[in-house]
């Protein structure tokens, strides 16, 4: 994975590169909470599938959102379109870490 600091959204450099890191990021998330319920005893799997459902509908969410932009027209519109899904699917993917911190924890 690239260092790059995901909760600061960037100049976006292409929809093919925002895919990706969808992809991966989601990949990532999910195969964490894989591991939580191999890995501890007393895992609560329900709990981590739940995480795992709402991670896929973000993902789901957020590719959708970059194949169909707002204002195609108008370039501030595009630009700002995707500064905001960027911001949205960092925080669900923090939002969703930080669940899965507390199972842990539990």
């Amino acid at each position: 994975m690239n260092a790059v600091d995901y909760r600061k959204p960037t100049i976006m450099a292409s929809v093919r590169r925002l895919k990706k890191d969808i992809v991966e990021l989601t990949a990532q998330l999910i195969g964490d909470c894989i591991d939580y319920v191999e890995y501890f005893d007393n895992a609560d799997e329900e709990k981590a599938i739940a995480i795992i459902s709402d991670a896929v509908k973000m993902h789901n969410d957020a590719i959708d959102r970059a194949n169909h932009p707002d204002g195609k027209d108008n370039p501030k519109l595009v630009k700002a379109h995707y500064n905001k899904l960027q911001e949205d699917f960092v925080k669900g993917i923090d939002d969703a870490y930080a669940g899965l911190e507390k199972l842990v924890k539990e």
